[in-house]
């Protein structure tokens, strides 16, 4: 079974096991333009389901045997349960099956100029904005993203060039398997402490990834953040540095933001000074992201001034600082925000917005995380006036019943904050409606289902009274 390859399987059946999540689908999409037969399941159905229906997958919701009939490859992810009955029944019918980490890296070995973009934070901002740019300078790419970006119609586009670009995720070593020209290392931190020992494992775990560059390859990386710029020294490649703090190859100056918090600098690539940009996404860590996807379109060969107007049409990604809506002047925003130093980033762009007070829902995503940050989290939420905490999202895992929501919201407390404890969504959303006024910010964060009470809450204003006749 290892050595089966996707090559051998054009315009055969390939199963996808939780065909809904967002990578998943994205390359169940890529198969289905390449003439591939594609079938899938998942436990509830969505909009991504339905674009795949449309495009002629068949999906079943719920997993069941009998769904796999007639697949010649089965694909699943990380998170599928070794027992899942699909899974299991591809076992007993000796029928190949491929994890979703192998099934992209092969894809990726089939393009010469195959792009992965990594980090601890960014990935996905990164790769929209790069997304945006390759298309902008009629590169006609294949890409992935790991979110939905309204200006390339979604999670996934298909092209017929030899370029391919995609996020390159750190979580089990799963980007160990792909095979990257350009690799792009934008932060390396602490995360996915349920699989890596700690932070030497991580930095150790993204070194391989960097080594994966063929010699004519490139990495390129943050030196802003000290273990990537000890990578770069240490990976034995073709480097090219960004940066804002450091003389990198590429260096961002002359910063300033505007009232919303969107920031114009002045790019300046092997020291030359290119024509400035401005960012219609807000926050000091998007220039970071900015300058990643600046510099790898540089390697591509792409001109200055197309990097720019591609830059000005990005308006963020779904989920990524995602203003859902404004009624009675409070203004209701949702990120995916699920490790410290994601939370401070998104709340430092608060500083820039009018505002009364900031109202934050937090939903902690896995036990794991939240017990092994817990200190970072208690210290995250500062300019927070008042925390809502709900409930850990358990994602993959299981509750080990040693950590839960009320720990983090009584450790904030001690430490001078408010911090409140609510389960239901309903019920944060009737607190909510009873106590924001005009002028406040509601923000909920996590990268679980947390933000369907910011929905909720704006739902909730749209009953309309009937006129008096």
């Amino acid at each position: 079974m290892e050595n089966i390859h996707i090559k051998n399987f054009i315009g055969k059946h390939v199963h996808f096991i939780g065909i809904g999540g967002i990578s998943m689908s994205g390359i169940a999409e890529i198969l289905l333009n390449k003439g591939y037969k594609v079938s899938g399941s998942d436990i509830r159905n969505s909009a991504i389901i339905e674009r795949l229906r449309k495009k002629g997958a068949n999906i079943y919701i719920g997993h069941r045997p009998s769904n796999i009939n007639g697949a010649n490859l089965v694909v699943y992810t990380a998170a599928i349960n070794k027992e899942n009955p699909e899974l299991l029944e591809a076992h007993k019918n000796s029928i190949p099956t491929m994890d979703r980490a192998t099934l992209l890296g092969q894809l990726m070995e089939t393009y010469p100029f195959a792009i992965g973009v990594s980090g601890t934070h960014g990935k996905t901002t990164t790769t929209s904005m790069l997304s945006i740019i390759m298309e902008h300078a009629d590169l006609d790419p294949t890409i992935l993203v790991g979110g939905e970006v309204d200006e390339i119609g979604g999670n996934v586009r298909t092209g017929t060039s030899d370029y391919f670009l995609t996020e390159a995720c750190e979580y089990v070593e799963s980007f160990l398997k792909f095979h990257p020209y350009i690799a792009l290392i934008l932060n390396i931190d602490e995360d996915h402490l349920d699989y890596f020992k700690n932070l030497d494992h991580i930095y150790s775990a993204f070194l391989k990834y960097a080594r994966l560059v063929p010699p004519d390859g490139y990495v390129i990386g943050c030196i802003d953040d000290p273990l990537v710029e000890k990578l770069m020294k240490e990976a034995g490649r073709q480097t090219v540095s960004f940066g804002i703090e450091k003389n990198a190859d590429l260096i961002a100056h002359s910063i300033s933001f505007d009232d919303k918090g969107c920031p114009t600098f002045i790019p300046s690539y092997m020291g030359k000074e290119e024509e400035p940009i401005h960012l219609n996404v807000p926050g000091k860590h998007n220039i970071y992201n900015a300058l990643g996807a600046y510099a790898t379109a540089k390697i591509l060969g792409v001109d200055g001034k197309i990097i720019k107007e591609a830059l000005s049409l990005y308006h963020g990604t779904h989920r990524r600082f995602e203003i859902k809506g404004t009624v009675d002047n409070i203004t209701v925003i949702d990120d995916y925000a699920h490790h410290p130093n994601e939370i401070r980033a998104t709340l430092n762009i608060l500083n820039n917005f009018s505002h009364n007070r900031i109202w934050c829902i937090f939903q902690p995503h896995t036990y794991t995380r939240t017990k092994k940050l817990f200190n970072r989290f208690i210290d995250a939420f500062h300019g927070v006036d008042k925390l809502i905490v709900t409930d850990i999202y358990a994602a993959r895992e299981k509750n080990p019943g040693d950590i839960h929501a009320k720990d983090i919201v009584s450790a904030i407390n001690e430490n001078g904050q408010d911090a409140l404890y609510i389960s239901d969504f309903k019920d944060i959303v009737s607190y909510l409606a009873e106590n924001v006024k005009s002028g406040d910010i509601i923000i909920t964060m996590g990268a679980g289902n947390v933000y369907e009470v910011g929905e909720s809450f704006l739902k909730s204003f749209q009953k309309v009274t009937p006129k008096a006749l």
